[in-house]
């Protein structure tokens, strides 16, 4: 009788599973792991298996949920650093460590199979003891007694940090009776009700809206750090770092921060010195087996290896090399050392897995599995007229006849419905959608299954075969989406008012914000702004008027502020409106002109659209899908399309002008694709000649890197209609280039061409459809797409799984250069050293020669001649070297996936727009990046570049790109909107208050009004109420400041409603003073709608003043005042006087509310009640 692999696993005897196809590894271990479950006496978990690395342990993971969805998977990941490091992990991974760890040390028993995946590295490194982990979890529920104060105490002490608003995982806010927390792991923050010390309700809220979702039954936390900083642990470092490397140094920073109770950046690679004993993975397992990957031995090898070097790298720092010192411990207290590697394997029942098949022998134990690789598609993809899909349904009918269920695996939703379609337009029909391989198993044969599945190659069992998408369709880089921030959020959070900011007062005109005072106004306490203006003049502006208030912009220093009361003011302001007026006419113009153009429509079938979509290797975010799907509405249109794509670095833009040109190209007219310099040109000429292949289209390529020869060849193309896209720099637009049937022009990171070339763009022909892409768009194409003169599409979420580049800002430290370029280079990747002028690239190779002597450095600027500049480029692209020290020459768009470290010189000498581009230019693939600024070490920066340095350095998240340009229109004021006459416009009243002015103008002008449009008003409303957001129901100023500003700004009484459930939800139950702000808000409303200036309510009853002594429909009025005599009148100053007895705040806020609605219904034409 043949024994099953669980019953040969034995100690002492490895097994070995030889026929292993890569990617049959989760169903080999599904089995083994249910058999192992099955058996006497089983472990409770039934394996441990070890992959090679992090994105092999993430397939098997997907293969397990889709081979077996009924085994629990726990994943171990690694750090994201390497050893010694002056880096921490990131929270999240630290995170998923720890919860993998504190369900294995408290669960003793499962009533179903678990299976523990883990990564060489991860298994290699010694981990926190269970009797800690075990004892460090915090469970809560409803009704549950457990004081606040503990719960944001544990939240402190195990590494969470305490934010204004919860938006980011590993992050904790406490508000009143509210305590909002977001544990890494969890798909969303949760939000702890407290009544009293019982725990009310626990709800999951949305990190955007901050609104509640739903109720959950329980919540289980675990640390986000691997140890705690209590004064116990505090003790043992001191001790145990005393007695490793002797007392203490003056700069030993580690030391002092630890000491004090701080965190510090790296301290993780310390962890033994904070707890008595450290454990192994194998510590948390009673006699799991464990299967190893192919190859895991190996690279367990190479690892213990590479960890040693390190520690011998940091310990042998010569003397005098600068930098602060790093003691590092000896590798066996944090790691494994080869010799325990291999009793721990001898000690563990252990199968090793591999693809090939292993002869026999007496003394090993060998089982076939008897996968086999699946049928690679490559030859058919190369064949340059054969279809990859007719040879894909002829394959499949072959398996079909073998008597084989067939089951295509794809790695994404969107891809499998394209699939389906492109299957069926080759012929293939009776495609399922299965989720499970049990459900693809009981299928009937002639049918074909579809899973969602992400494999990186199909393979073949004796009853069935797995045909993956990459093997049709080359490589993909899918991943699993993470919900998405809301774009207009974006630019909601980057144009708050911090104290100290520069104001415009629609009325008073330039002042500075100094902070919310609370005013004693008729008796009661009231919010205000407090302005202060020239001659020490101070304003006090009532919130619910903070509408009239815009952001003066640019922080120049020079900016005179106005005196209140003065004429200046006034006078600047009539002038620039009339300004204004005519540059709205001129962009009405433009705009009116391209809606009476016409320009073809341009559509294409569905299958052929889907098949080239198929070779897009991502999944579309949200923003991407929702700007292709406008692109291609606007070239279905009918009219010229003139549309802005905004969207970060990376984020895709050029897939939607792929798929733009694509539509252009296959309704047989001409693309061309505009780039400002000739290695973009190269590049996108790279990408596009990829994606077109096996379609009917010719592309060229026109830029000063062609040989003369080719350019006339191109041009002449061009002209008789033989060529269908061409993509070059400028040369486009020279005189000499003819087009036979242009119909879409693609501008690509438009930031860099100058006005002229933009201009020249404009005339090339009117009827042209325009895309353009940037990802931080000038100021002037911002506004242009602000004022709703052209259309915008903001892609704001970034492709999934792109980490965000991690940035450092420090003075210049050589040490730290040098290892961040080796860091980078045993990595495997490149980096870029960016130097702001050409002089200083000299120094640098200087220093690299001198200070990092083991890298190939290269070195590009602008000036070079073309071709030296293009084989520079070239070889760094292809690897030749390690170290790239130029120019801002990489920020225009060059894509180098291998290059994940970037080392800005002197950043203080940048623009905010340039440092961001050039961050991302790194972070291009599935590494964690890292970008350096180094400042001078001993001179002083200028205060404005010390804030472009902190906003960058907290953009940290993705997609900042768009906010990024409305920072630096504040930074840099922005210029006129119609190009040529750059002018001080905004400088006189302010970058909100012209936009808006200009929006405006540009809404009446569409409306056909052609006088100036007026002011903004805001009535005033005296009722004697309190009217504040108490500093107890929210304490953070800023988050106060942004809420003010939102309920300056609702529009309708349906808003309200919403937006104090929204406080309610956020904050917990309205106090009186924010019910008597929103009343007196609907007030101001009404008050607008019936032309009313002001209202002063008290004891008596009411009087209110109409805005220039006008009312809408003054017979109404007067009949309505006569009605009410003798408790209404009118005044001889015109004001109207309405006698009650509201001695009660409320009553006064409601009456007042009554009588205007009365008046509202008179101004708008209805019988008042």
């Amino acid at each position: 009788m043949v024994k099953s692999p669980a019953e040969l696993m034995k100690s002492g005897k490895p097994l070995t599973l030889s026929g292993v196809a890569d990617g049959a590894e989760g169903l080999v271990i599904a089995d083994l792991a249910r058999a192992i479950a099955a058996g006497r006496d089983a472990p409770a978990v039934s394996l441990l298996v070890v992959c090679r690395d992090g994105p092999r342990m993430a397939a098997l993971a997907r293969g397990l949920a889709f081979f077996a969805p009924d085994i629990e998977r726990l994943e171990f990941p690694a750090w994201d650093c390497l050893p010694y490091d002056r880096v921490s992990p990131h929270a999240g991974v630290l995170a998923q460590r720890m919860t993998t760890l504190s369900r294995l040390a408290n669960v003793e028993a499962r009533d179903k199979p678990a299976v523990v995946l883990t990564t060489v590295n991860a298994v290699l490194q010694r981990v926190p003891p269970r009797t800690m982990v075990m004892g460090q979890s915090l469970s809560a529920a409803p009704g549950n007694v457990l004081p606040m104060e503990r719960v944001a105490s544990w939240l402190e002490l195990n590494g969470y940090t305490r934010a204004s608003t919860v938006r980011e995982p590993g992050d904790y806010a406490v508000r009143g009776g509210i305590l909002d927390l977001y544990a890494p792991g969890m798909g969303e923050p949760v939000r702890l009700d407290f009544f009293g010390d019982q725990i009310e309700t626990i709800r999951a809220f949305d990190p955007e809206t901050q609104r509640t979702q739903y109720d959950l039954r329980a919540l289980d936390l675990v640390p986000v750090s691997e140890f705690q900083l209590t004064s116990e642990t505090i003790r043992k470092f001191r001790l145990g770092y005393m007695a490793a490397f002797g007392a203490a140094t003056r700069d030993d920073l580690l030391y002092e921060a630890v000491s004090e109770g701080r965190r510090y950046p790296g301290m993780e690679h310390w962890l033994p010195l904070f707890h008595d004993h450290m454990d192994t993975l194998f510590d948390y397992l009673d006699r799991t087996p464990v299967v190893l990957e192919p190859l895991a031995d190996d690279v367990a090898h190479e690892r213990i290896t590479q960890i040693v070097d390190y520690y011998d790298a940091r310990k042998n720092v010569p003397e005098g090399a600068g930098g602060v010192p790093y003691k590092p411990l000896p590798p066996e207290r944090l790691y494994f050392t080869e010799d325990e590697w291999r009793a721990q394997l001898a000690r563990v029942k252990l199968a090793r897995m591999t693809p090939f098949a292993v002869p026999e022998s007496d003394n090993a134990a060998i089982v076939d599995i008897g996968t086999k690789q699946g049928h690679n598609f490559s030859a058919e993809r190369a064949e340059a007229d054969a279809n990859v899909f007719d040879a894909v349904v002829k394959h499949v009918a072959a398996l079909q006849r073998g008597g084989k269920h067939v089951v295509m695996a794809l790695w994404s939703e969107g891809a499998r419905d394209r699939m389906s379609h492109v299957l069926r337009d080759h012929g293939l029909a009776n495609l399922v959608n299965v989720a499970s391989w049990q459900e693809a198993l009981t299928r009937p044969l002639t049918e074909v299954a579809l899973a969602v599945l992400g494999l990186e190659s199909g393979f073949e069992t004796a009853q069935a075969a797995i045909v993956g998408e990459q093997d049709i369709l080359g490589d993909r880089l899918v991943r699993p989406r993470r919900a998405s921030k809301k774009a207009e959020n974006f630019i909601a959070e980057a144009t708050s008012l911090s104290a100290g900011d520069l104001v415009v007062h629609v009325d008073h005109g330039i002042g500075r914000f100094i902070g919310l005072q609370t005013i004693e106004a008729a008796g009661a306490p009231h919010d205000c702004l407090e302005l202060h203006y020239s001659g020490g003049d101070k304003l006090y502006l009532p919130v619910e008027n903070i509408e009239l208030l815009s952001r003066y912009g640019s922080e120049d220093l020079e900016v005179e502020l106005d005196r209140l009361g003065g004429s200046g003011w006034q006078t600047r302001k009539a002038r620039m409106k009339n300004r204004i007026r005519e540059i709205a006419h001129e962009l009405m113009k433009i705009a009116a002109e391209r809606k009476l153009r016409e320009a073809e429509k341009l559509a294409v079938p569905a299958g052929m659209y889907d098949e080239f979509c198929a070779g897009f290797p991502y999944e579309e975010t949200e923003d991407q899908q929702s700007a292709i799907d406008a692109a291609l509405e606007d070239l279905a249109s009918g009219r010229p399309m003139d549309r802005l794509v905004c969207g970060d670095v990376g984020f895709g833009k050029t897939e939607v002008a792929l798929r733009a040109a694509f539509v252009a190209a296959m309704s047989g007219k001409q693309v061309a694709v505009v780039v400002p310099t000739t290695l973009l040109a190269r590049q996108h000429y790279k990408s596009f000649t990829e994606r077109f292949h096996g379609f009917p289209v010719k592309i060229g390529q026109a830029s000063r890197l062609v040989t003369a020869a080719d350019m006339a060849h191109t041009r002449k193309a061009l002209a008789d209609g033989t060529l269908d896209i061409v993509v070059g720099t400028h040369a486009l637009l020279g005189k000499n280039i003819k087009f036979n049937d242009l119909a879409l022009v693609i501008v690509d990171e438009e930031q860099h061409f100058g006005v002229a070339h933009k201009e020249k763009l404009k005339t090339l022909r009117a009827e042209v459809h325009m895309l353009t892409l940037t990802a931080t768009p000038i100021p002037r194409t911002l506004q242009l797409a602000l004022t709703g003169v052209r259309d915008l599409s903001l892609i704001a979420s970034p492709p999934v799984d792109r980490l965000a580049v991690r940035t450092f800002v420090s003075p210049f430290d050589p040490i730290v250069v040098r290892e961040a370029i080796l860091r980078e280079r045993y990595r495997g990747g490149q980096s870029f050293y960016v130097c702001p002028r050409i002089e200083d690239l000299a120094g640098a190779k200087d220093f690299f020669d001198k200070t990092v002597p083991e890298v190939k450095v290269a070195v590009a600027h602008g000036q070079m001649p073309p071709t030296a500049l293009e084989d520079i480029m070239s070889a760094f692209y292809d690897g030749k070297f390690d170290v790239l020290i130029s120019t801002t020459i990489v920020e225009s768009g060059l894509d180098i996936p291998s290059a994940n470290t970037l080392i800005v010189h002197r950043a203080d000498r940048f623009g905010l727009a340039q440092l961001y581009q050039l961050r991302g230019r790194v972070g291009r693939s599935k590494i964690r990046a890292y970008a350096l600024f180094t400042l001078p070490a001993e001179k002083r920066i200028t205060a404005q570049a010390e804030r472009r340095l902190k906003v960058l350095q907290s953009l940290d998240t993705l997609g900042a790109g768009f906010q990024l340009a409305s920072h630096d229109l504040d930074i840099r004021g922005a210029g006129n909107l119609l190009g040529e006459e750059q002018s001080g416009h905004i400088k006189e009243v302010g970058f909100e208050l012209y936009q808006q002015m200009l929006e405006e103008a540009v809404t009446s002008l569409k409306a056909g009004i052609t006088e100036p449009v007026a002011d903004q008003w805001s009535p005033q409303i005296t009722v004697g109420t309190p009217v504040l957001i108490p500093e107890d129901y929210v304490a953070d100023l800023s988050v106060r400041l942004g809420l003010y500003r939102r309920i300056a700004t609702v529009e309708n009484e349906q808003e309200i409603e919403s937006f104090a459930a929204e406080l309610v939800d956020r904050f917990g139950p309205l106090p009186e003073e924010v019910k008597h702000l929103m009343q007196i808000v609907v007030i101001k409303l009404l008050s607008k709608r019936a032309n009313v200036e002001r209202i002063d309510t008290g004891q008596k009853g009411a009087v209110l003043q109409f805005r220039d002594n006008t009312f809408a429909n003054p017979d109404g009025l007067m009949r309505y005042i006569a009605g009410q005599a003798p408790i209404a009148k009118v005044r001889p100053d015109m004001k109207v006087v309405f006698l009650d007895d509201w001695p009660k705040p409320v009553q006064r806020l409601l009456g007042t509310t009554k009588i205007l609605r009365n008046l509202v219904k008179i101004a708008e034409g209805k019988k008042a009640a």
